[in-house]
């Protein structure tokens, strides 16, 4: 029996419950927490697939799901990962601005591609050797909690501090710089009141070459601090988990 773990029932959680209900994403059951309770059992009553809703992530870990979505925050990330590991039980890490500080290596370990593609790309050119990435990301003010009116850069730096400073808006930066050395990343956000959708491109200077990516993604609907297009590479990368067991 296939069952699935969800941490976190909120936008991301519920998008991916909705796949499973929807078969999209092949399982017998769903395991939910969140530390809102009210939120779980409100998730728990829209599905008609069978739910087990638990007060804890260590009660969730007793059960044994098949794999475990981290959907909630970075504290969560930090606080369960490594828990789950032990376990045995593979988990795919929504904040992935948390294994930056975790340091946790195990082939469990799962990060979906996010609001952007060309990792595979990135990291073929790594091996050969990257002189430098740079990340330049625009979002709308009112995702940042920003309200300025005119286009106004709000951080330049590393990876590392750009998730940080916005734990929630730079999975994207946490991705790239679990991709290369962490150190080659380099992250310009930029605050812009013209734009309503979060607009990712990614430069590489590498050994053969150069790359030039870029995304423009609406943000989810629930929560615009991030895309939907991350949601979806959630479930994609569940899709291929689930066949594998």
């Amino acid at each position: 029996m296939k069952t699935l773990g969800i941490i976190g029932c909120g936008a991301i959680g519920t998008l991916i419950a909705e796949a499973v209900e929807k078969r999209l994403i092949q399982c017998d059951g769903l395991i939910l927490h969140d530390v809102d309770s009210m939120r779980t059992r409100k998730l728990g009553k829209s599905l008609r697939v069978h739910v087990g809703i638990v007060n804890s992530v260590q009660e969730m870990i007793r059960l044994k799901p098949t794999v475990i979505v981290e959907a909630a925050s970075q504290e969560a990330a930090k606080q369960y990962v490594a828990e789950i590991v032990n376990a045995g039980i593979d988990v795919v890490v929504m904040s992935v601005g948390a294994l930056l500080d975790l340091r946790v290596m195990s082939s469990k370990i799962h990060v979906p591609s996010g609001a952007i593609g060309g990792l595979d790309a990135i990291s073929a050119a790594n091996l050969a050797g990257i002189d430098e990435v740079l990340l330049i990301t625009r979002k709308n003010p009112n995702v940042l909690d920003l309200d300025n009116t005119e286009e106004k850069i709000v951080y330049e730096g590393n990876a590392a501090e750009s998730v940080r400073r916005f734990p929630r808006e730079m999975n994207v930066a946490a991705a790239l710089a679990l991709t290369v050395e962490p150190d080659k990343v380099k992250v310009q956000v930029i605050s812009d009141p013209k734009v309503t959708r979060n607009v990712h491109e990614v430069k590489v200077k590498w050994k053969h070459g150069e790359m030039l990516l870029k995304f423009s993604n609406d943000p989810h609907p629930e929560n615009p601090k991030t895309s939907a297009l991350a949601a979806w590479s959630a479930i994609r990368l569940l899709q291929q988990l689930m066949q594998k067991e």
